[in-house]
Protein backbone atom coordinates (compact mmCIF):
# COMPACT_ATOMS: atom_id res chain seq x y z
CA UNK A 1 0.00 0.00 0.00
CA UNK A 2 1.07 3.77 -0.68
CA UNK A 3 0.78 6.60 1.56
CA UNK A 4 0.75 9.84 0.23
CA UNK A 5 1.47 12.98 2.10
CA UNK A 6 -0.05 16.10 1.00
CA UNK A 7 -2.36 18.88 0.78
CA UNK A 8 -5.51 18.28 -1.56
CA UNK A 9 -5.28 21.45 -3.41
CA UNK A 10 -1.62 20.93 -4.19
CA UNK A 11 -1.61 19.95 -7.87
CA UNK A 12 1.47 18.36 -7.38
CA UNK A 13 -0.41 15.90 -4.99
CA UNK A 14 -3.94 15.93 -7.28
CA UNK A 15 -1.89 15.03 -10.55
CA UNK A 16 -0.05 11.99 -8.24
CA UNK A 17 -3.26 10.49 -6.99
CA UNK A 18 -4.60 10.66 -10.98
CA UNK A 19 -1.73 8.77 -11.91
CA UNK A 20 -1.95 6.51 -8.88
CA UNK A 21 -5.91 6.40 -9.87
CA UNK A 22 -4.61 5.19 -13.53
CA UNK A 23 -2.16 2.95 -12.79
CA UNK A 24 -4.48 0.86 -10.09
CA UNK A 25 -1.55 0.89 -7.49
CA UNK A 26 -3.69 0.64 -4.23
CA UNK A 27 -3.03 4.03 -2.27
CA UNK A 28 -4.59 6.15 0.64
CA UNK A 29 -3.83 9.71 0.79
CA UNK A 30 -3.49 11.81 4.11
CA UNK A 31 -3.93 15.04 4.13
CA UNK A 32 -1.68 17.40 6.08
CA UNK A 33 -4.05 20.02 6.86
CA UNK A 34 -6.65 17.71 7.94
CA UNK A 35 -5.32 15.18 9.26
CA UNK A 36 -2.26 16.72 10.72
CA UNK A 37 1.24 15.55 10.89
CA UNK A 38 2.61 13.75 14.27
CA UNK A 39 6.24 14.26 15.29
CA UNK A 40 7.55 10.64 14.57
CA UNK A 41 6.12 10.53 11.20
CA UNK A 42 8.13 13.67 10.14
CA UNK A 43 10.97 13.05 12.53
CA UNK A 44 11.27 9.46 10.60
CA UNK A 45 11.06 11.44 6.62
CA UNK A 46 14.09 13.81 8.72
CA UNK A 47 16.08 10.70 9.34
CA UNK A 48 15.94 9.14 6.27
CA UNK A 49 15.77 12.25 3.76
CA UNK A 50 17.58 14.87 5.80
CA UNK A 51 15.33 17.97 7.05
CA UNK A 52 17.21 19.72 4.08
CA UNK A 53 15.23 17.41 1.23
CA UNK A 54 12.08 17.49 3.38
CA UNK A 55 12.09 21.87 3.71
CA UNK A 56 10.77 23.84 1.45
CA UNK A 57 12.20 26.52 1.72
CA UNK A 58 10.49 28.20 -0.70
CA UNK A 59 7.01 28.02 0.03
CA UNK A 60 4.91 31.17 1.16
CA UNK A 61 5.13 30.17 4.57
CA UNK A 62 8.56 29.83 5.05
CA UNK A 63 9.06 33.06 3.73
CA UNK A 64 6.35 34.30 6.13
CA UNK A 65 8.20 33.04 9.06
CA UNK A 66 10.11 35.22 11.86
CA UNK A 67 13.80 35.28 10.56
CA UNK A 68 14.87 34.34 14.51
CA UNK A 69 12.84 30.71 13.11
CA UNK A 70 14.68 30.26 9.94
CA UNK A 71 18.21 30.47 11.10
CA UNK A 72 20.59 27.88 13.27
CA UNK A 73 17.67 24.50 12.09
CA UNK A 74 19.23 21.40 12.59
CA UNK A 75 16.93 17.92 12.32
CA UNK A 76 15.65 18.30 15.24
CA UNK A 77 14.18 21.94 15.17
CA UNK A 78 13.37 21.66 11.37
CA UNK A 79 11.40 18.62 12.26
CA UNK A 80 9.26 20.35 14.79
CA UNK A 81 8.25 23.67 12.54
CA UNK A 82 7.30 21.25 9.91
CA UNK A 83 4.91 19.59 12.57
CA UNK A 84 4.01 22.95 13.72
CA UNK A 85 3.19 24.23 10.04
CA UNK A 86 2.81 21.33 7.63
CA UNK A 87 2.91 23.38 4.69
CA UNK A 88 6.74 23.56 4.56
CA UNK A 89 6.98 20.18 3.75
CA UNK A 90 7.74 19.25 0.23
CA UNK A 91 4.91 17.41 -1.61
CA UNK A 92 3.88 15.09 -2.11
CA UNK A 93 5.83 12.62 0.67
CA UNK A 94 5.23 9.39 -0.84
CA UNK A 95 5.88 6.08 1.29
CA UNK A 96 5.51 2.60 -0.53
CA UNK A 97 7.18 -0.34 0.34
CA UNK A 98 10.33 0.32 -2.44
CA UNK A 99 11.18 3.64 -0.33
CA UNK A 100 10.39 6.58 0.31
CA UNK A 101 9.98 9.49 -2.01
CA UNK A 102 9.87 13.09 -2.30
CA UNK A 103 7.91 15.26 -4.96
CA UNK A 104 6.46 13.53 -7.76
CA UNK A 105 8.62 12.74 -10.87
CA UNK A 106 9.53 9.97 -13.48
CA UNK A 107 11.85 8.26 -10.73
CA UNK A 108 8.97 7.77 -8.68
CA UNK A 109 6.69 6.55 -11.05
CA UNK A 110 9.27 3.87 -12.52
CA UNK A 111 9.48 2.80 -8.72
CA UNK A 112 6.10 2.90 -8.04
CA UNK A 113 4.60 0.91 -11.37
CA UNK A 114 7.86 -1.66 -10.90
CA UNK A 115 6.52 -1.87 -7.27
CA UNK A 116 3.02 -3.36 -8.44
CA UNK A 117 4.13 -5.88 -10.95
Amino acid sequence: MVTLYGIKTCDTCRKALKWLDAEGISHRFHDFRADGLSRRVVAGWVATLGWENVLNRRSTTWRGLPEKARTDLNSKTAAALMVEHPTLIKRPVIEADKGLFIGFDERTRTVLSRARR
